[in-house]
């Protein structure tokens, strides 16, 4: 895969989980396909991907599952 940034081939898409908002609007994605590049170290998100995080961001109460987690802040 080429990457968008410096155009060197070698960048591969990994899955991550991603969090959005904070405290009683925290929202935990999970396998959010993020695409890496080895050369320039930049790692970015596709339009594509972007416009399905805004969907579930959209209609997180259909599809999320809840679950409680523990926190813990850097400190």
């Amino acid at each position: 895969m080429i990457c968008d940034i410096c155009g060197k081939s070698g960048a591969r898409i990994r899955r991550m989980t991603r969090s959005y908002g904070r405290g009683e609007n925290l929202f935990v994605i999970e396998n959010v396909p993020v695409v890496v590049c080895p050369h320039c170290g930049e790692s970015y998100l596709t339009a594509e991907t972007l416009h399905e995080i805004e969907r579930l961001k959209l209609h997180r109460k259909n599809l999320a599952q809840e679950r409680c987690i523990d926190v813990v802040a850097f400190a």
